[in-house]
């Protein structure tokens, strides 16, 4: 059975940061794009990030870029994600999923979310003002 378990959300300050991790099991992770989404309270979701299987190839929102970086211990089947210079405008359920399909690379409809799958139940982010 696969379990994805997104961690590390929590309340910050605005300019401060956190560390996200999705650790997956259940899956070869290393078969797997992995990307990280997140939706905010009366907002639909929205990609955040991609990475692809060798973690070779990222890719993220025009939202976060600068502010965030994404990688992958495939050896640990853990996906994390950076975020520094947090903005009130961050606050959201954090949440990470697995491209089917069996792309090595993310796709260019990633950041709908389309194809991904084994989704974990998230993590809260907060940033206060």
């Amino acid at each position: 059975q696969v379990q994805v378990v997104e961690s590390g959300g929590g309340l910050v300050q605005a300019g401060g940061s956190l560390r996200l991790s999705c650790t997956a099991s259940g899956l070869k992770f290393d078969d797997y794009a992995m990307a990280w989404f997140r939706q905010a309270p009366g907002k639909e979701r929205e990609g955040v990030g991609c990475i692809s299987r060798g973690g070779s190839d990222i890719t993220y929102v025009d939202s976060v870029k600068g502010r965030a970086t994404i990688s992958r211990h495939n050896s640990k089947n853990t996906l994390y994600l950076q975020m520094n210079s947090l903005k009130v405008e961050d606050t959201a359920m954090y949440y990470c999923a697995a491209q089917g399909g069996g792309y090595r690379y993310c796709q260019a409809s990633w950041v709908r979310g389309a194809m991904f799958e084994n989704w974990g139940q998230g993590t809260q982010v907060t940033v206060s003002s």
